[in-house]
């Protein structure tokens, strides 16, 4: 299965739960967590990145990425 399907079954699992309450770090369920630590993963690798990058090295990589992209 696809790792961004997976976080969107996990996600149906719980109907009655908002996005606010499914993506509160402490309340969110833990298959819905493990589910985007998988994808986060993929995405890193797929992107060559550091697996130990903070959020914030992240966006900024791909925001360089995007700007590259962009001004082609």
């Amino acid at each position: 299965m696809r790792k961004l399907q997976k976080n969107l079954s996990s996600r149906k699992k719980y109907p009655e739960s908002s996005l606010a309450d499914l993506y509160d770090p402490i309340l969110m369920p833990k298959d819905l967590r493990d589910a985007h630590k998988k994808n986060d993963s993929a995405v890193l690798e797929a992107y060559g990145f550091d697996k130990n990058f903070s959020e914030n090295e992240i966006v900024a990589e791909l925001m360089k990425l995007y700007q590259n992209l962009t001004e082609k």
